[in-house]
């Protein structure tokens, strides 16, 4: 039933908003001169995909994880794309092609591999990575992996098809921060 609601919701999604993807397109090749951002994450199963997002820092940063890049990579309207989580919206892209949910762990880098030895251990990997979870609505990021997998683990062995419409809908109304970036010294 999941599968169905997240195929129907992305295609809705990239449809409807299909001018406002055009709009931050444009933005972006302003912003960055690259407005799609493109890298290679832990999928269902460990199997590799190419996760498609809005770029928000600057074109040469160095591809870590959020929690270990510098804030001041992060461009003016990059900024406001992580605020409203319009960053987001090009992995509808891959919810419709089966990559990921609408609702499950964040995929992770493959050098992020503490989170994947806790992840692999509770079974985490073998749901579809999510766009947004339990884990996103309580600010918990992959700074904490242990925390992170834990609560991955949780979500999934109780996820009902309420609690996929109430983290969407709390994504949508603000709730969760994302994840962190390291601040400047």
């Amino acid at each position: 039933m999941i599968r169905f609601f997240d195929m129907l919701f992305s295609a809705l999604g990239l449809v409807i908003g299909s001018p406002v993807l055009l709009i931050l397109t444009a933005i972006g090749y302003f912003d960055t001169g690259s407005p799609l951002f493109r890298q290679q994450r832990v999928g269902r199963h460990q199997k590799p995909f190419t996760l498609v997002k809005f770029r928000t820092m600057k074109p040469e940063t160095a591809s870590v994880a959020s929690h270990l890049a510098d804030a001041s990579a992060i461009t003016p309207f990059g900024n406001f794309l992580r605020r409203t989580k319009l960053d987001e919206l090009p992995q509808l892209w891959n919810v419709l092609k089966g990559e990921m949910s609408l609702v499950g762990p964040r995929p992770c880098l493959y050098n992020q591999e503490e989170l994947i030895q806790e992840r692999q251990s509770r079974g985490v990997l073998d749901a579809r990575p999510g766009i947004t979870g339990l884990a996103q609505i309580n600010d918990i990021d992959m700074s904490t992996p242990k925390l992170l997998a834990e609560t991955d683990h949780k979500m999934l062995k109780s996820l009902t098809v309420g609690d996929y419409f109430r983290y969407i809908i709390q994504t949508v109304l603000g709730k969760g921060k994302g994840d962190r970036v390291r601040q400047q010294n």
